[in-house]
């Protein structure tokens, strides 16, 4: 596998969190979410940074700070209930997007603990990074 587009890095991802307890080379943790297509229905497995928040975990839409939210925001705004694995722990949860004070705490604590997504914030022209919370069903 080539690891050049998204695809080839998510697949390999995948396969180093699978092999190795959760644990991957990435500078920040990773859960595996599995979602619906939001128009194709099709189950998707998407790597994503994660941050641990009260009985659940928060994901970013940064895309690396592109001018557009990945398709897997769109997904999880349509289809609520997924499955999250986190380390060796596979669970449901239902997404909800983060307003507020509870967007506020999150994406702070998100810049200041991986200074990148401050960059990724600064860079994009969206305004602002979505997150999801991923609550335990």
């Amino acid at each position: 596998m080539s690891e050049n587009t998204p695809a080839d890095r998510n697949q390999v991802m995948i396969e180093q969190f699978r092999a190795n307890d959760g644990v991957v080379d990435a500078p920040f943790p990773v859960a595996l979410v599995h979602h619906k297509g939001a128009k194709s229905g099709v189950e998707r497995i998407t790597p994503l940074a994660m941050q641990k928040v009260d009985d659940g975990f928060a994901v970013f839409a940064a895309k690396r700070g592109a001018d557009d939210n990945p398709a897997w925001y769109y997904n999880l705004l349509a289809h609520p209930e997924v499955t999250v694995e986190v380390g060796t722990e596979t669970y449901q949860a239902r997404a909800h997007e983060a307003r507020g004070v509870e967007y506020e705490r999150i994406w702070n604590k998100q810049k200041t603990d991986y200074p990148t997504y401050a960059e990724y914030e600064q860079r994009t022209k969206r305004p602002s990074i979505p997150v999801i919370v991923l609550k335990r069903a």
